[in-house]
């Protein structure tokens, strides 16, 4: 059965999920897209209408304005559009919002990415135990199936970690999940996603879950050069982030940690700016009396990461190298995805980074729709049946790719 579809958010990623359901609207029926600002959304309708992405050539792909904070003008769109299943794409400060509305109306609820309170920055771990977790029983008690964190990473990088569990090892001992975006913009400075948001991630406390406990550390404190398929060697800094907090549940004898790749410039930038106290999220009085939040104008200042896309060339490879025993001997697994930033622009009009945490969570909403993930519970990603979703990704465009012990091996994603 079709279900309507209300993509809240209108950044590069919600553009690249518009267009993917917008090719799978013989499966979804109606498309709806929300935000803020309703001139974003209509771009973004007007998108899918000039590149011919609508399968089912007249079907139904509109715009809609909304502050996804209000719960109640939330749930009365969900109900004016009859919407079965809500991508939350917007801010991470609004989940918590989408979620009670999705709660109240019994629409599904997906996220790629853990909610955040805008006045604090990284919160004592696990961080899904501070908001979502804790509204498990209400999801359950309501019927719906909500799925968080089902971007690539949180998302198919905790897929990948299950794949291992499931196919290729008897005993998990660490899972090092590794994202390299090889690719250039050609700007002087830019984030490849909200400046905010971004710049939060790393602003505080790194947290990684080693020896059965959480560890901390100082950002750009742990480098470690990867040398990966396709982009080859590449810097990378042990960092914080989303799936640590879900994956070291599932894996606690495991060592979870995430690695980023970061150029010499960023860094550089970076540091100059938390120094100065620009990356604050706390308002400062200017001399004229004004209140501002500095990162608030060091967002403005910057680039629109949807503005990237078209001078933007090279790769990204996002995988988890995952360590630990198979039938009594030592292995390994690298389960990835090579993505292409001029393939993405040429088909949705956004760059890889967007694409890859766009295509996952319509995937997720096709495998709510047929059945296959709807489980009518709060859930995460490892959480549930890894093949359906990877083949299903492959099809999709983002294709997964295994070596074991160091060497290529075929992938069987047959459930």
């Amino acid at each position: 059965m079709k279900k309507n579809v209300l993509i809240i958010g209108a950044g590069g990623v919600a553009q690249v999920a518009a267009h993917k359901c917008a090719q799978a609207n013989d499966r979804f029926g109606e498309i709806h897209i929300a935000s803020r600002t309703l001139a974003k959304c209509e771009a973004i309708v007007a998108s899918v209408r000039d590149k011919g992405a609508m399968k089912v050539k007249d079907g139904v792909i509109a715009a809609h304005q909304l502050d996804a904070l209000d719960v109640p003008a939330t749930v009365a769109l969900i109900r004016k559009v009859k919407a079965e299943i809500v991508i939350n794409l917007g801010s991470a400060f609004v989940n918590m919002s989408v979620m009670s509305a999705c709660i109240e109306t019994g629409a599904a609820y997906i996220d790629t990415a853990i909610h955040e309170d805008p006045l604090k920055i990284c919160e004592t771990p696990p961080w899904y135990g501070n908001y979502e977790w804790r509204r498990r029983e209400e999801v359950e008690k309501a019927g719906i199936t909500a799925i968080l964190g089902a971007g690539f990473d949180p998302g198919v990088v905790n897929a990948y970690a299950r794949l291992a569990e499931d196919d290729y090892l008897d005993e998990i001992t660490s899972i090092d999940i590794v994202d390299v975006n090889a690719g250039s913009h050609g700007k002087w400075f830019a984030t490849n996603f909200d400046p905010e948001i971004n710049f939060r991630e790393f602003t505080g406390v790194v947290y990684s879950w080693q020896n059965g406990a959480w560890q901390t550390n100082q950002m750009f404190e742990i480098p470690r050069e990867w040398d990966l398929p396709v982009v080859g060697k590449r810097p990378t800094y042990m960092t914080g982030h989303d799936e640590i907090h879900s994956l070291s549940a599932r894996y606690p004898k495991a060592d979870v940690r995430f690695w980023m790749g970061f150029g010499e410039r960023y860094v550089q930038v970076f540091t100059v700016l938390k120094n100065l106290g620009l990356l604050s999220e706390q308002p400062v009085k200017t001399a004229e009396g004004q209140s501002v939040v500095p990162l608030k104008v060091v967002k403005a200042c910057l680039p629109n990461p949807a503005e990237l896309a078209p001078e933007y060339e090279g790769k990204t490879c996002i995988g988890d190298l995952v360590k630990g025993r198979k039938d009594g001997r030592d292995a390994e697994v690298f389960i990835y995805n090579v993505a292409d930033h001029k393939d993405a622009f040429e088909e949705v009009g956004s760059q890889g980074i967007s694409y890859t945490a766009g295509v996952p969570p319509v995937a997720a909403a096709l495998l709510i729709a047929d059945g296959t993930w709807d489980v009518k519970k709060m859930v995460n990603v490892e959480d549930l049946p890894p093949k359906p979703f990877l083949d299903l990704l492959g099809r999709m465009g983002l294709p997964t790719q295994v070596k074991v012990n160091g060497e290529a091996a075929s992938l069987d994603l047959a459930a």
